[in-house]
């Protein structure tokens, strides 16, 4: 798990200066899937592109459940169904906006999606962690 660079710098102004973060007091966050490591410049030039691919809206006030150190989603994640096009997804990201914005955290799967028609890509409760490195 990786936070992007920008993240971790609005985090060290917000606790050093003060200044609050600009995705603070948004309701939700999103999920998104890459073909490969976005890296913590927070590129987007992997995200997954088969046909019907939306980002997941994530509600701050629950979809997370606090373990301590590390976060786990708090319940069943779906993705839209694949209707055309193919993708091996080997990463996730929690980004700011349904579309554009900035990644957040990253990280890697345990295991790779491939992803093709008829299949639509979706993670059981407490099958992603996010935890601070």
């Amino acid at each position: 798990m990786s936070m992007s660079n920008s993240a971790e710098n609005k985090v060290l102004k917000a606790l050093l200066q003060g200044t609050d973060i600009d995705f603070r007091a948004s309701a939700n966050l999103y999920l998104a899937l890459f073909t490969a490591d976005p890296t913590e410049s927070g590129s987007f030039t992997n995200e997954a592109t088969y046909t019907g691919y939306a980002r997941v809206a994530m509600a701050k006030a629950s979809a997370w459940t606090d373990g301590g150190s590390t976060f786990t989603n708090a319940g069943l994640l779906q993705f839209p169904q694949c209707t055309g096009g193919n993708n091996t997804i080997t990463h996730f990201a929690v980004c700011t906006l349904a579309s554009g914005g900035e990644v957040v955290v990253s990280g890697a799967l345990n295991a790779s999606l491939n992803i093709s028609s008829g299949i639509q890509p979706q993670f059981s409760s407490a099958s992603l962690s996010v935890g601070a490195d």
